[in-house]
């Protein structure tokens, strides 16, 4: 990150911590440090810093639009625009297209500012050298995040690990301080990942026992808990090609946390809302119904996303049973003649619907960042080739939760009449994978770590796997005037 832009980071840090909403609790500079040091020195001061954190994650620039539900399913080609020429240059990964830099800039700033934030936090006396709850909590958080916001940077800005794990990496950034992080290596930013997770595992070993004890305890859900520790932990294994600890994580949140598969039955779990049982870790925000509302839900041309022409075929495959995902994430839109199908899945369904009294109190508004289904996938995908029989149990488990008949391992030979192995395959996985993740951002992300092409949303074209497709370049202000 060039000193220019980082001291204009760090300027606006502290004159938004200066203000008492967490809302708004974001940078400071060096020239505010007594004010900073005051502002951290207490226990409140510093859940307000960490409320911060969490405030800047829903922005539309990272979770609440562009690292969720559009930039990257424009990327994977599960979401389009036609007409909107930035986004079919996207869509064409077009990375020298003005906006297309301009979008990944903005992304990479604001990804920085709030690691900055993160380490703001980190550094507070209280915190760098916690011992006891409740800032034994605060930096098991934090450095659970600063790890979760370096994995996504890596995923999008970086070489996919098993492809090439001694190609350049991104700077790491681990300090508050003006001074610019340098690049390092992609083994190195793995290194500085898991690192941050697994000491980040240890400070939050013990977090069920402070459970509600003060407000900050209180659903666990819109932290950085242990369990998304561990579910992130999962994801970064995977990514680097460890099947048995990607494995062991999935495992340690499947069996450990509180999570359940929802019933099939159950509409409207994700729309605007953290499911109930299937969220290990969410974004609390108010405001999120009014994102996807003028992205999904309406017809704009040139404005709003539309779902992919082939996407009932992913839906048919394998469809023994009926798929309720098909009825709560789908609708038909009529736009004159034309009939366009709406992803509503992540549209609250009460405000949608004009019955915000009859939401009930208990649901949080927000975005759902890691569910449970992800860690059914991790281990069936692991178990693949040493433990197959397993493998197919946890894939059939979200399955049958979303209505579907289980998958045989052995299938009737439509020539001859006879019982044949029908093994599972990571092709079925991966199918899976795209009915359930539709437009939560994480579709891309797995065709990048299987190194697969990409088919266009109208099957007309393919693009193969490469590193001019899976590989967002540095932002041009990141490699200048640095010192």
């Amino acid at each position: 990150m060039s000193m220019k832009k980082m001291k204009y980071i760090i300027y606006l840090f502290v004159v938004m911590l200066a203000t008492t909403s967490c809302e708004d609790f974001l940078n400071i500079t060096p020239d505010g440090q007594s004010k900073r040091d005051e502002l951290l020195s207490t226990q409140q001061g510093i859940e307000d810093a960490m409320y911060g954190v969490y405030s800047q994650l829903r922005s539309t620039t990272l979770y609440g639009q562009e690292l969720y539900f559009q930039t990257l399913e424009v990327m994977a080609h599960s979401l389009y625009c036609d007409g909107n020429t930035s986004i079919e240059a996207l869509g064409n990964f077009d990375y020298a297209n003005t906006n297309v830099k301009s979008q990944f800039e903005s992304i990479w700033t604001a990804m920085y500012k709030n690691i900055s934030n993160v380490n703001s936090v980190l550094d507070a006396p209280l915190v760098a050298g916690a011992k006891e709850f409740p800032y034994t909590i605060y930096r098991g958080e934090a450095l659970g995040l600063r790890a979760f916001m370096h994995f996504d940077l890596v995923r999008l800005f970086a070489e996919q690990y098993t492809q090439n794990p001694a190609a350049d990496g991104i700077p790491y950034s681990i300090e508050f301080s003006l001074k610019t992080p340098e690049f390092e290596s992609l083994a190195k930013n793995y290194e500085h990942i898991l690192a941050d997770l697994l000491e980040a595992e240890k400070l939050l070993d013990n977090e069920e026992d402070y459970e509600g004890v003060g407000n900050y305890m209180l659903d666990r859900q819109i932290h950085f808990n242990k369990y998304a520790v561990w579910a992130t932990l999962s994801r970064v294994y995977l990514t680097m090609g460890d099947k048995a600890n990607a494995a062991k994580y999935a495992l340690k949140v499947i069996d450990g946390s509180k999570c359940a598969l929802r019933e099939k039955t159950k509409e409207h779990d994700l729309a605007g809302v953290l499911s109930e049982t299937e969220c290990i870790f969410g974004i609390y925000s108010k405001n999120f119904f009014a994102q996807v509302y003028a992205k999904l839900q309406q017809t704009t041309t040139r404005y709003s996303l539309n779902v992919r022409h082939d996407y009932l075929d992913r839906y048919s495959k394998d469809k023994l049973g009926h798929d309720y995902r098909e009825d709560d994430y789908f609708e038909m839109a009529t736009v004159g003649s034309d009939k366009l199908v709406r992803l509503k899945k992540l549209t609250e369904y009460f405000e949608l619907n004009n019955m915000v009294e009859n939401r009930p109190e208990h649901l949080i508004l927000g975005i759902n960042m890691i569910r449970l289904p992800e860690m059914y996938y991790i281990v069936a995908e692991t178990m693949l080739e040493e433990n197959p029989v397993k493998a197919l149990e946890y894939y059939n488990e979200v399955r049958v939760h979303r209505g579907l008949e289980p998958l045989e391992n052995t299938a009737l030979d439509e020539n001859t009449g006879e019982l044949v192995d029908r093994p599972l395959t990571l092709q079925h996985i991966n199918d899976e994978r795209f009915k359930e993740y539709i437009g939560e951002g994480q579709l891309f992300f797995n065709m990048k770590r299987l190194n697969e092409p990409i088919t266009s949303y109208d099957g007309a074209k393919v693009y193969e796997a490469s590193k001019s497709i899976y590989v967002v370049p540095v932002p041009d202000i990141e490699k200048e005037n640095r010192y």
